[in-house]
Protein backbone atom coordinates (compact mmCIF):
# COMPACT_ATOMS: atom_id res chain seq x y z
CA UNK A 1 0.00 0.00 0.00
CA UNK A 2 2.99 2.21 0.69
CA UNK A 3 4.21 1.94 -2.83
CA UNK A 4 0.69 2.38 -4.09
CA UNK A 5 0.64 5.61 -2.67
CA UNK A 6 3.67 6.88 -3.72
CA UNK A 7 2.84 5.91 -7.30
CA UNK A 8 -0.36 7.72 -7.34
CA UNK A 9 1.09 11.26 -6.11
CA UNK A 10 4.01 10.95 -8.78
CA UNK A 11 1.74 10.28 -11.25
CA UNK A 12 -0.47 12.74 -10.71
CA UNK A 13 2.30 15.17 -10.59
CA UNK A 14 3.09 14.16 -13.99
CA UNK A 15 -0.36 14.06 -15.03
CA UNK A 16 0.32 18.59 -14.28
CA UNK A 17 3.28 18.72 -15.98
CA UNK A 18 5.60 18.04 -13.36
CA UNK A 19 4.60 21.26 -11.40
CA UNK A 20 2.56 21.85 -8.47
CA UNK A 21 2.54 25.52 -8.32
CA UNK A 22 -1.03 27.17 -8.55
CA UNK A 23 -3.08 27.47 -11.65
CA UNK A 24 -0.81 24.22 -13.15
CA UNK A 25 -3.81 22.10 -13.28
CA UNK A 26 -5.74 24.70 -15.14
CA UNK A 27 -2.82 25.36 -18.28
CA UNK A 28 -3.30 21.88 -19.66
CA UNK A 29 -4.49 22.75 -22.96
CA UNK A 30 -6.06 26.25 -24.68
CA UNK A 31 -9.37 24.68 -25.11
CA UNK A 32 -9.40 23.48 -21.33
CA UNK A 33 -8.52 27.38 -20.28
CA UNK A 34 -11.44 28.82 -22.40
CA UNK A 35 -13.86 26.03 -20.95
CA UNK A 36 -13.13 27.11 -17.69
CA UNK A 37 -13.20 31.12 -18.50
CA UNK A 38 -16.56 30.47 -20.85
CA UNK A 39 -18.35 27.60 -18.88
CA UNK A 40 -20.58 27.58 -15.51
CA UNK A 41 -19.47 24.80 -12.76
CA UNK A 42 -21.63 21.87 -12.86
CA UNK A 43 -24.43 21.69 -10.07
CA UNK A 44 -26.82 19.33 -8.40
CA UNK A 45 -29.85 19.83 -6.05
CA UNK A 46 -29.87 18.69 -3.14
CA UNK A 47 -33.30 16.50 -3.50
CA UNK A 48 -34.77 17.68 -0.17
CA UNK A 49 -34.63 21.44 -0.58
CA UNK A 50 -33.50 21.80 -4.16
CA UNK A 51 -30.85 23.90 -3.06
CA UNK A 52 -28.20 23.77 -5.98
CA UNK A 53 -24.35 23.04 -4.69
CA UNK A 54 -21.37 22.70 -7.19
CA UNK A 55 -20.67 18.97 -7.72
CA UNK A 56 -16.95 18.72 -6.32
CA UNK A 57 -15.88 19.63 -3.39
CA UNK A 58 -13.36 18.93 -1.14
CA UNK A 59 -12.67 16.53 1.68
CA UNK A 60 -10.21 16.14 4.48
CA UNK A 61 -9.19 12.90 5.37
CA UNK A 62 -6.22 11.12 4.24
CA UNK A 63 -3.37 13.98 3.28
CA UNK A 64 -4.95 16.59 4.00
CA UNK A 65 -5.28 15.70 7.75
CA UNK A 66 -1.77 14.52 7.91
CA UNK A 67 -0.94 17.93 6.84
CA UNK A 68 -3.34 20.19 9.09
CA UNK A 69 -1.96 17.85 11.83
CA UNK A 70 1.29 19.41 10.92
CA UNK A 71 3.48 22.70 12.52
CA UNK A 72 2.65 24.18 9.06
CA UNK A 73 -0.65 24.38 7.82
CA UNK A 74 0.16 26.93 4.56
CA UNK A 75 -0.75 23.96 2.79
CA UNK A 76 -4.47 24.02 4.28
CA UNK A 77 -4.60 27.65 3.69
CA UNK A 78 -3.94 27.54 0.26
CA UNK A 79 -6.31 24.05 -0.80
CA UNK A 80 -9.29 25.91 0.74
CA UNK A 81 -8.41 29.38 -0.83
CA UNK A 82 -8.58 27.67 -4.06
CA UNK A 83 -12.23 25.47 -3.30
CA UNK A 84 -13.33 28.87 -2.67
CA UNK A 85 -11.58 31.27 -5.36
CA UNK A 86 -12.75 28.49 -8.35
CA UNK A 87 -16.16 28.70 -6.89
CA UNK A 88 -16.04 25.13 -5.06
CA UNK A 89 -18.02 24.97 -1.58
CA UNK A 90 -18.52 21.47 -0.18
CA UNK A 91 -16.19 21.29 2.53
CA UNK A 92 -16.32 17.61 4.06
CA UNK A 93 -14.76 17.09 7.44
CA UNK A 94 -15.10 15.14 10.76
CA UNK A 95 -13.76 15.42 14.37
CA UNK A 96 -12.17 11.08 13.27
CA UNK A 97 -9.70 13.43 10.61
CA UNK A 98 -7.48 14.41 13.45
CA UNK A 99 -7.42 18.38 13.23
CA UNK A 100 -8.61 19.17 10.01
CA UNK A 101 -12.06 19.97 11.51
CA UNK A 102 -10.55 22.59 13.91
CA UNK A 103 -7.69 23.64 11.66
CA UNK A 104 -10.34 24.29 8.83
CA UNK A 105 -12.40 26.36 10.94
CA UNK A 106 -10.06 28.35 12.00
CA UNK A 107 -8.36 29.00 8.50
CA UNK A 108 -11.65 29.45 6.61
CA UNK A 109 -12.48 32.16 9.45
CA UNK A 110 -9.46 33.85 9.09
CA UNK A 111 -10.13 34.49 5.48
CA UNK A 112 -13.51 35.10 5.74
CA UNK A 113 -15.28 32.32 3.89
CA UNK A 114 -16.58 29.88 6.70
CA UNK A 115 -20.22 31.55 5.55
CA UNK A 116 -19.62 30.64 1.88
CA UNK A 117 -18.42 26.92 2.31
CA UNK A 118 -21.00 24.42 2.98
CA UNK A 119 -19.84 22.47 5.61
CA UNK A 120 -20.48 18.79 6.08
CA UNK A 121 -19.37 17.15 9.33
CA UNK A 122 -19.84 13.96 11.10
CA UNK A 123 -20.71 12.72 14.84
CA UNK A 124 -18.44 9.15 15.57
CA UNK A 125 -19.16 9.22 19.60
CA UNK A 126 -20.89 5.75 19.02
CA UNK A 127 -23.79 5.18 21.12
CA UNK A 128 -24.23 2.22 23.53
CA UNK A 129 -27.93 2.16 23.06
CA UNK A 130 -28.69 5.66 24.64
CA UNK A 131 -26.70 5.42 27.80
CA UNK A 132 -26.17 9.18 28.87
CA UNK A 133 -23.04 9.27 28.62
CA UNK A 134 -22.68 8.60 25.07
CA UNK A 135 -25.23 10.89 24.84
CA UNK A 136 -23.43 13.50 26.66
CA UNK A 137 -20.41 12.69 24.92
CA UNK A 138 -22.52 13.11 21.49
CA UNK A 139 -23.48 16.27 22.56
CA UNK A 140 -19.96 17.61 23.74
CA UNK A 141 -18.58 16.76 20.33
CA UNK A 142 -21.64 18.67 18.15
CA UNK A 143 -20.36 21.73 20.33
CA UNK A 144 -16.83 21.42 19.51
CA UNK A 145 -18.06 21.33 15.68
CA UNK A 146 -19.64 24.44 16.19
CA UNK A 147 -16.91 26.17 18.44
CA UNK A 148 -14.15 24.88 15.25
CA UNK A 149 -16.09 25.83 12.44
CA UNK A 150 -17.64 29.10 13.94
CA UNK A 151 -20.95 29.48 11.99
CA UNK A 152 -24.24 29.52 14.09
CA UNK A 153 -25.81 27.01 11.83
CA UNK A 154 -23.82 24.01 10.00
CA UNK A 155 -24.78 22.73 6.77
CA UNK A 156 -24.73 18.97 6.89
CA UNK A 157 -23.81 16.69 10.09
CA UNK A 158 -23.83 13.30 9.35
CA UNK A 159 -23.09 10.02 11.40
CA UNK A 160 -20.19 8.76 11.15
CA UNK A 161 -19.49 5.00 9.72
CA UNK A 162 -23.12 4.43 10.83
CA UNK A 163 -22.11 4.68 14.73
CA UNK A 164 -25.14 4.41 16.59
CA UNK A 165 -28.16 6.07 13.99
CA UNK A 166 -30.90 5.60 17.16
CA UNK A 167 -29.38 7.55 18.76
CA UNK A 168 -26.90 9.92 16.86
CA UNK A 169 -29.73 10.74 14.33
CA UNK A 170 -32.18 11.40 17.05
CA UNK A 171 -29.92 13.96 18.16
CA UNK A 172 -28.85 15.53 14.79
CA UNK A 173 -32.65 15.97 14.31
CA UNK A 174 -33.06 17.63 17.53
CA UNK A 175 -30.27 20.31 16.02
CA UNK A 176 -32.19 20.43 12.86
CA UNK A 177 -35.61 21.05 14.02
CA UNK A 178 -33.90 23.84 16.48
CA UNK A 179 -32.51 25.29 13.17
CA UNK A 180 -28.78 24.99 14.55
CA UNK A 181 -28.21 22.19 11.41
CA UNK A 182 -29.96 22.01 7.95
CA UNK A 183 -29.20 19.06 6.71
CA UNK A 184 -28.56 15.36 8.45
CA UNK A 185 -27.41 12.10 7.02
CA UNK A 186 -25.49 8.97 7.78
CA UNK A 187 -22.12 7.47 6.15
CA UNK A 188 -19.95 4.65 5.71
CA UNK A 189 -17.40 3.87 3.38
CA UNK A 190 -17.29 -0.18 4.80
CA UNK A 191 -19.20 -2.81 2.20
CA UNK A 192 -20.20 -5.18 5.13
CA UNK A 193 -21.88 -1.82 6.76
CA UNK A 194 -24.02 -1.37 3.17
CA UNK A 195 -27.09 -3.54 4.60
CA UNK A 196 -27.31 -1.61 7.60
CA UNK A 197 -26.92 1.17 5.88
CA UNK A 198 -29.67 0.60 3.55
CA UNK A 199 -31.62 -0.37 6.36
CA UNK A 200 -31.55 3.12 7.54
CA UNK A 201 -32.00 4.82 4.57
CA UNK A 202 -35.32 3.05 4.83
CA UNK A 203 -36.31 3.33 8.37
CA UNK A 204 -35.09 7.30 9.19
CA UNK A 205 -35.86 10.67 7.48
CA UNK A 206 -32.19 11.35 5.53
CA UNK A 207 -31.11 14.61 3.83
CA UNK A 208 -27.70 12.89 2.73
CA UNK A 209 -25.28 9.79 2.52
CA UNK A 210 -22.03 9.61 2.38
CA UNK A 211 -20.28 6.22 0.15
CA UNK A 212 -17.57 5.25 -1.52
CA UNK A 213 -17.90 4.97 -5.09
CA UNK A 214 -15.38 4.80 -8.10
CA UNK A 215 -15.21 4.09 -12.11
CA UNK A 216 -13.97 0.40 -10.39
CA UNK A 217 -16.12 0.27 -7.18
CA UNK A 218 -19.36 0.03 -8.21
CA UNK A 219 -21.12 -1.76 -6.24
CA UNK A 220 -23.60 0.75 -4.63
CA UNK A 221 -25.58 1.11 -8.22
CA UNK A 222 -27.09 -2.07 -7.15
CA UNK A 223 -29.11 -0.76 -4.16
CA UNK A 224 -28.11 2.14 -2.69
CA UNK A 225 -27.89 4.62 -5.32
CA UNK A 226 -30.89 3.78 -6.62
CA UNK A 227 -32.74 3.76 -2.85
CA UNK A 228 -31.11 7.00 -2.67
CA UNK A 229 -33.03 8.49 -6.20
CA UNK A 230 -36.63 6.72 -4.63
CA UNK A 231 -36.03 8.45 -1.02
CA UNK A 232 -34.99 11.84 -2.41
CA UNK A 233 -31.26 11.63 -0.26
CA UNK A 234 -28.48 13.13 -1.07
CA UNK A 235 -25.04 11.17 -2.10
CA UNK A 236 -22.01 12.78 -1.37
CA UNK A 237 -19.19 10.41 -3.21
CA UNK A 238 -16.33 9.57 -1.02
CA UNK A 239 -12.98 7.99 -2.46
CA UNK A 240 -13.50 8.44 -6.31
CA UNK A 241 -10.20 7.69 -6.86
CA UNK A 242 -10.46 4.71 -4.47
CA UNK A 243 -7.86 6.16 -2.29
CA UNK A 244 -4.62 5.88 -3.96
CA UNK A 245 -5.92 2.46 -6.09
CA UNK A 246 -6.57 4.13 -9.32
CA UNK A 247 -3.44 6.26 -9.38
CA UNK A 248 -1.68 3.23 -9.22
CA UNK A 249 -4.08 1.32 -11.20
CA UNK A 250 -3.66 3.82 -13.96
CA UNK A 251 0.36 4.41 -13.62
CA UNK A 252 1.69 6.77 -16.45
CA UNK A 253 -0.73 5.77 -19.29
CA UNK A 254 -2.78 8.52 -20.84
CA UNK A 255 -5.52 9.78 -20.53
CA UNK A 256 -7.71 8.06 -23.18
CA UNK A 257 -8.54 10.05 -26.26
CA UNK A 258 -12.22 9.57 -26.12
CA UNK A 259 -12.02 11.66 -22.71
CA UNK A 260 -12.41 14.63 -24.86
CA UNK A 261 -15.80 14.09 -25.94
CA UNK A 262 -17.16 14.87 -22.55
CA UNK A 263 -14.18 17.48 -21.64
CA UNK A 264 -12.28 15.53 -19.36
CA UNK A 265 -8.44 16.64 -19.66
CA UNK A 266 -6.71 14.80 -16.90
CA UNK A 267 -7.11 11.29 -15.12
CA UNK A 268 -8.53 13.32 -12.02
CA UNK A 269 -11.52 14.30 -14.18
CA UNK A 270 -11.93 11.25 -16.21
CA UNK A 271 -12.70 9.54 -12.62
CA UNK A 272 -14.62 12.51 -10.99
CA UNK A 273 -16.60 13.12 -14.11
CA UNK A 274 -17.93 9.25 -13.73
CA UNK A 275 -18.59 9.72 -10.21
CA UNK A 276 -20.99 12.69 -10.83
CA UNK A 277 -21.86 12.02 -13.79
CA UNK A 278 -24.76 9.20 -12.14
CA UNK A 279 -27.90 10.58 -11.01
CA UNK A 280 -28.16 10.28 -7.87
CA UNK A 281 -24.87 11.73 -6.93
CA UNK A 282 -24.87 14.96 -5.66
CA UNK A 283 -21.19 15.48 -4.82
CA UNK A 284 -18.06 13.80 -5.04
CA UNK A 285 -15.24 15.27 -2.36
CA UNK A 286 -12.26 14.27 -3.09
CA UNK A 287 -9.50 15.08 -0.19
CA UNK A 288 -6.21 17.23 -1.22
CA UNK A 289 -3.78 19.40 0.30
CA UNK A 290 -2.41 20.67 -2.99
CA UNK A 291 -3.76 23.78 -4.56
CA UNK A 292 -3.06 22.46 -7.42
CA UNK A 293 -4.61 19.04 -7.58
CA UNK A 294 -7.88 21.24 -6.16
CA UNK A 295 -7.98 23.12 -9.20
CA UNK A 296 -7.78 19.72 -11.15
CA UNK A 297 -10.45 18.19 -9.90
CA UNK A 298 -12.58 21.65 -10.13
CA UNK A 299 -12.05 21.13 -13.88
CA UNK A 300 -14.42 17.97 -13.80
CA UNK A 301 -16.95 20.76 -13.09
CA UNK A 302 -16.46 21.54 -16.45
CA UNK A 303 -18.05 20.98 -20.22
CA UNK A 304 -20.09 18.12 -20.70
CA UNK A 305 -20.34 14.96 -18.76
CA UNK A 306 -20.57 11.36 -19.89
CA UNK A 307 -23.69 9.57 -20.86
CA UNK A 308 -24.29 5.93 -20.24
CA UNK A 309 -22.85 4.27 -23.07
CA UNK A 310 -19.53 6.29 -22.63
CA UNK A 311 -19.97 5.83 -19.00
CA UNK A 312 -19.81 1.48 -19.81
CA UNK A 313 -16.81 2.58 -22.20
CA UNK A 314 -15.12 4.07 -19.07
CA UNK A 315 -15.96 1.16 -16.66
CA UNK A 316 -14.22 -0.89 -19.85
CA UNK A 317 -11.20 0.87 -19.67
CA UNK A 318 -10.64 0.78 -16.35
CA UNK A 319 -11.21 -3.23 -16.00
CA UNK A 320 -9.07 -3.46 -18.55
CA UNK A 321 -6.02 -1.63 -16.27
CA UNK A 322 -3.79 -4.17 -13.80
CA UNK A 323 -5.23 -4.52 -10.85
CA UNK A 324 -4.02 -2.46 -8.65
Amino acid sequence: MKNHAMQSSVTRRRFLGGSLAAGAALSLSPSFLALAQDASLITRPIPSTGELVPAIGLGSSATFAAVARSEDISAVRNVLSTLHRHGGRIFDTAPGYGASEEVSGRIAQELGIQEDLFWATKLNVAGRGGATADVDAAWAQVENSFDHIGKPTIDLIQVHNMGAPDVQLGILNELKEAGRIRYTGITTTFPDQYEQLIQVMQDYPLDFIGIDYAVDNLDVEERILPLAMDRGIGVLVYAPFGRTRLWARVGDRPVPDYAREFDAHTWAQFFLKFAISHPAVTAATPSTSRPANMEDNIGAMLGRLPDEAMRRRMIETVDALPAA
